[in-house]
């Protein structure tokens, strides 16, 4: 074989073989078709620390493991309807060992959130850690469908992390739907929403609380705050970082947030959004629940 034909195709296999390296490492960046991909803004907004260093947004509660951190669990996630259970699991660190040292962040080492994958179902139950590092929480399903549990903590040395896992209800299935709503109405309560959530960046959310017609103004402490506030995207279910705040000096005399629950939301795109509030008032702890979509359009 003459030296320009061997020329000619090893030029040829150089050229294959490079279109196929870039076709593997576009595909390792994209995934499989159909995977969503985040986008820069979501990976910089979905969970910031408050230092305000972020965390890639896979740790908001769409993966079971990042950062060298696993959720695990340690009983049956198949549960049935309106029967109670128990929730088992161990967060295990990068030696194969459960964790049990964590920091405290809301009154708290570890905060369970466990909702139905249509947005219904809310619970935020009480976990507590053992000393072989496992977590129990008491835990009852009322309907069937499939249900994320997210953890939301900070081990001790480490970065701030949201980790999930699913829970299966056998049964007949039939999906909630959830309008847009700023308004809730719960034991008596009126509750409103006073901001808009802005895609890309920082949103503050003020509530306002009355009852009777008759507003509220005595709220107390809960979870270290005046109020707890989960928020989650629809789209994905990620769980986005919610930072309670300090009432404005002024909110009593405009009505806006009493002085009453105040937040600030990380919101990494538009779309819609479930938001769960507690709040503490008669030493009774209600749950008001809303759907808001990005902008003011609703």
């Amino acid at each position: 074989m003459s030296g320009r034909i061997v020329a000619r195709l090893t030029g040829f296999a150089a050229t294959v073989a490079l279109v196929i390296g870039a076709a593997w490492w576009v595909g390792t960046l994209t995934g499989p078709p159909g995977d969503p991909v985040p986008s820069v803004a979501a990976d910089r907004h979905a969970g910031e620390q408050a230092g305000g260093t972020p965390f890639p947004i896979e740790s908001a509660g769409l993966v079971s493991t990042a950062a060298g951190y696993t959720l695990v669990p340690r009983a049956s996630t198949t549960f049935e309807p309106g029967v109670p259970g128990e929730l088992a699991f161990v967060v295990i660190g990068s030696d194969g060992l459960p964790v049990t040292a964590f920091d405290v962040k809301d009154e708290r080492m570890l905060d369970l959130v466990v909702v139905r994958r249509d947005g219904a179902g809310y619970q935020h139950p009480r976990a507590d850690l053992g000393p072989d590092g496992v977590w129990r929480a008491p835990l009852t399903l009322a309907a069937a469908g499939v249900y994320r549990v997210y953890a939301d903590f900070v081990p001790t040395g480490g970065p701030p992390l949201v980790l999930g896992i699913d829970l299966q209800v056998p049964g007949d299935f039939a999906p909630a739907t959830f309008p847009p709503s700023r308004a809730a109405h719960v034991a008596g309560y009126d509750v409103r929403l006073d901001a808009d959530l802005v895609a890309g960046g920082t949103s503050r959310v003020f509530v306002t609380i009355d009852h009777g017609r008759v507003p509220v103004t005595d709220i107390e402490p809960h979870l270290g705050a005046l109020g707890h506030l989960v928020v989650l995207r629809e789209s994905d279910l990620a769980y986005l970082r919610v930072a309670p705040q300090a009432p404005e000096p002024d909110a009593a005399a405009t009505h806006r947030a009493g002085p009453g629950p105040a937040f600030t939301v990380e919101v990494p795109a538009a779309g819609e959004h479930r938001l769960f509030l507690e709040f503490r008032h008669g030493g009774v702890v209600h749950t008001a629940e809303f759907t808001v979509r990005t902008g003011s359009d609703q």
